[in-house]
């Protein structure tokens, strides 16, 4: 292997029209209740332990941060999510040219495929069906329920290539493709190469402004972005 490619999801790969944060306040309301203030968190560039949290304090609870309250919050959004994506089954779409780059990267000799995402494991397996995309297709990944810290997540995710590459990948042996400052700036401990896509809430001048080696408006220009991963 030479080169380790790690994908968002949320914003990056698919959208869920709405289906994360409905399931996830709705998992909040029913431990402290329905709270306008929960309007005022954004959920991009986060986890969801993260994103759990932000809503906790937002809603004045006392021990925002508690492990238990966070894991059974956690746990609870998942069953949620999973009857949320069933309730509008057909509405997770793929972003631009998702399909066409995974295909090109399974083409080349040497790509691991991986999943670097603020998504709890379980939540991302649901969405990536929810959109068509077969979860085995990513061959490992870095969650949020791995780290609730996102800059915990690259070398998480370069530890478990390490028997594919007999090495533990590291600077640009490493790609991270995601539509946040998060994404970008994440992956710094390790020396990755990120790659901005404009397809969330930032242009692609506000991710090369965060240190993106390149960005994009999104995936559909497959050759392109296929240059900026393997060069």
């Amino acid at each position: 292997m030479r080169k380790l490619v790690l994908f968002d999801i949320d914003g990056t790969l698919l959208l869920t029209a709405g289906a994360g944060r409905r399931a996830i306040t709705a998992a909040l309301a029913e431990m402290v209740g329905d709270n306008a203030a929960f309007g005022s968190v954004r959920f991009d560039g986060k986890t969801d332990p993260q994103i759990v949290t932000e809503l906790l304090s937002a809603a004045g609870h006392p021990s925002p941060e508690d492990p238990a309250h966070v894991g059974r919050l956690c746990q609870r959004y998942v069953g949620l999510l999973a009857e949320e994506l069933e309730r509008t089954a057909g509405a997770a779409t793929l972003m631009p040219g998702v399909l066409e780059l995974l295909d090109r990267l399974e083409q080349e000799s040497g790509v691991l495929l991986g999943l670097l995402t603020g998504n709890l494991a379980q939540g991302a397996a649901l969405k990536l069906k929810a959109a068509g995309l077969d979860p085995a297709r990513f061959r490992i990944g870095a969650y949020g329920s791995d780290a609730a810290h996102r800059p915990h997540l690259p070398p998480i995710a370069a530890r478990r290539a390490e028997s594919f590459f007999g090495h533990e990948p590291s600077g640009a042996e490493v790609v991270i493709i995601g539509d946040t400052p998060a994404d970008v700036h994440c992956g710094i401990g390790i020396g990755a190469r990120a790659l901005g896509v404009a397809t969330g809430a930032y242009s692609t001048a506000e991710l090369i402004a965060a240190g993106a080696y390149a960005a994009f408006p999104d995936l559909s220009a497959t050759k392109q972005v296929l240059a900026a991963i393997l060069e």
